[in-house]
Formats: C-alpha cells, structure tokens, sequence
C-alpha cells in the first residue's frame, strides 16, 4: 500500500527544522504483515525528545529510516500466527518488542531483551524483515514502530490492547512517557507511601514520573525544571516544591525543603547538570534514578567515598523496568480513575506537514507533548 510518512534520510541537521526539514513527508510504500506482525492505523502519536535526540544525531540510527515510535492506533489487517489481537483492536506500542524467550524475558525484566536491540541497530522488525521502501530504495523501521506515517507493520510484541473508550491522543502516552516515567517510580525505584521525592527535567517523562509519584502517595514531590511555565503546571499536578534549576541556590533551597534532601531523585532533562542536581538534592541513604538518554558520550563523575559513607545509590532505568502487557492495563486504570490524568501532559496537536516545526518546539523547549494526530474525531473517541 502507498502511504505519507515522516522520512528522515540523515542525522544531525542544524535547528531550526522547519528550515532545515530533516523529517521529509513523502509518499512511500508499506508491504503487508508477514508471520507474528500486524498493519496498524496509526491514530496519534507522541513527538517525543528520544525522536528529537537521534534527529540532532545524539543517537545513532540506520537511515534512512521513517521516524517516530510513542504511538497508539487500530489493527486493520492480521498477519499469520497471530492469535492475541484481531481487526479492529485498539492497541499501544511499545518500543520494545521483547522476544519472550531470553533470561531477560524469563526473568521479567523483557525492557532489557536483547532482540530488541539487535533489531533496532539494523533497522528491522523483530523478525529481521523490512517492510518498508520508496520504489527500489529500502526504509529503515524505527525501534521496530516507524509511527510517524499513517500505517505501520509491527510485530505482535511491540504492541498492547486496550479498551477501545480510552481516547487514543491520550492512549499515545502510555508507549513511551508514561511506562518510562511512572515505571521508573513504581518498578525501578519502588517509591514507598510517603517518601521524598524529586523530579529533575519536566518534560512528558519527567511529569509522568511526577504523576506517579503523586499516585504512589509520596509525601513531599519536589519539581525541578528551567522552565517557569513547566514548574507552574508541576504544581498543578501534584508538586509540593518547585525551583528553577537555574536559581544558584537551587539545591541549598531544595534540600532546606525536604530537611536535608530527598529519598528518591529522578533525572529526566538528559543532560549531566540534570545528573549532577539530582545527585546533590540527595538526602544520605538516597537513590537518583537517571531515565533519560543522554548523549552517548556523556559521562556523570561519581564521587565514590561520599556515595559509600552516604550509602547514595544511581540506578538506571530503561522503559521504566515495564512489562508492557501488565504495566499499560494498570496504568490506564489510573487514568481512568482520574490518578494519572495525563491528558494533561498534552500541548497541542501537528499534523504530519507541521512535524519539524513541532520538533522545533520541543528543542526550545516550549512544549511538554504534542501529539500528532491523523483523524481528530476518531483519536477524540472510540474509533470504529
């Protein structure tokens, strides 16, 4: 099938995008779903700064490729072999589309499966297949999703089904900002009932952990971001504190508030003055948990005595320690009780011709998520 999507042929053009157009909308082809994959119509889609990171060239990715992997759409067409989903399901992707069969998957920890990853650095689906090209050129898929198009063949394991009433521009979130950013609260830290916490970076991760702090009852939840605007709607959401981590007395003011520093920091901004910040906001016996992604290159010095006389640990977390199948469901119930609005999160919306300049927001950092959007009404209800 012939379709538009967001084709990105090289890394590392300048700012601003809507000049540079490093995301070219063209028309290309779609092969349909082989064994274990699934055509999906994408509804909505997150512009998400992972997306932005690679398009700067932080991240390598093999191009060209058709870019985008935060998303949520219906299943129009079932390849063979696949038996959990059916035409007209409304599902959630994941950006890791784990094998089920690795230790890591055995062990309950499929963020980490090393399937994925191999997939990814080649750019294939899981199966090793590409099934999409422009004529006699091949198409890279993007973390196995490539959503930023009106279709999308995945395999069955990058995705999730979900109630067709959640509104699908909201249910987008859930691939990306909300598994990362209420997992990394739930599953990696495991934030106890009345903890300290703060949340280092406001963007739709860090403000989906913040929400999930705020649902797994902590007591003081600290926001830390540059943006005043970000830290006025933070407050909005459930922060107790918020400072600009420009002010110099940003960590002195911090640790005042929280009677010597927070239990559980969390570093969102992806840049290693967000590393350093979250670090010193610590309180003695503490925990930072760093989920952003960083320049590759980047390195954070730890101060080894003082982590040790300290008992201060720094954890990783990647897709926020989720498994997918159980984690997306529970994290919609709290949606759906009104626990984790993200529709909150929401800046706006782009169509797939207003994509550079949406991302051109996002790096000045004038945006938490828009979302692009394909079919407004039905992305605004169940869909059919």
């Amino acid at each position: 099938m012939k379709m538009r999507a967001a084709v990105m042929y090289e890394q590392g053009k300048p700012t601003p995008y809507a000049e540079s157009r490093p995301l070219v909308v063209e028309e290309v082809e779609l092969d349909g779903p082989g064994p274990g994959e699934l055509l999906v119509e994408i509804v909505a889609a997150g512009l998400c700064h992972s997306d932005l990171s690679a398009i700067a060239g932080l991240r390598p990715r093999a191009v060209p490729t058709v870019v985008g992997h935060e998303s949520c759409g219906i299943v129009r067409e079932v390849g063979p072999g696949v038996t959990e989903f059916k035409v007209g399901d409304h599902v959630v992707m994941v950006f890791v589309a784990s094998c089920g069969h690795c230790d890591h998957c055995y062990g309950g920890r499929p963020n980490l499966c090393e399937a994925s990853w191999v997939a990814r650095s080649k750019g294939t689906l899981q199966s090793g297949a590409r099934r999409l090209h422009k004529g006699d050129l091949v198409l890279n898929h993007w973390t196995g999703i490539s959503c930023f198009a009106e279709y999308a063949v995945v395999s069955q394991n990058s995705l999730v089904k979900i109630d067709p009433d959640i509104p699908l521009e909201d249910a987008a979130a859930f691939g990306c900002a909300v598994i990362t950013g209420v997992g990394a609260v739930v599953n990696t830290a495991k934030v106890p009932l009345g903890s300290s916490v703060a949340v280092v970076g406001l963007g739709g991760v860090g403000l989906s952990a913040l929400l999930g702090a705020r649902a797994a009852g902590a007591g003081r939840i600290v926001a830390i971001d540059v943006s005043d605007d970000k830290l006025r709607l933070a407050r909005e959401l459930g922060a107790t504190h918020a400072f600009n981590a420009r002010d110099p007395k940003c960590v002195e003011m911090v640790r005042d508030a929280t009677s010597g520093g927070v239990a559980y920091a969390f570093e969102m901004s992806s840049v290693m003055a967000g590393v350093a910040t979250a670090y010193a906001v610590l309180r003695r016996g503490g925990l930072v948990v760093v989920a952003s992604l960083p320049d590759a290159k980047a390195t954070f010095p730890l101060p080894v005595q003082a982590m040790v006389s300290d008992e201060r640990g720094i954890i990783g977390s990647y897709m926020g320690s989720c498994v997918p199948k159980r984690d997306v469901p529970r994290f919609i119930d709290l949606y759906r009780q009104g626990r984790l609005p993200i529709n909150r999160l929401r800046s706006g919306t782009v169509t797939l011709d207003e994509i550079n300049e949406g991302f051109d927001r996002l790096a000045r950092g004038e945006t938490v998520r828009d979302i692009l959007v394909f079919n407004k009404t039905q992305a605004q209800s169940k869909g059919k």
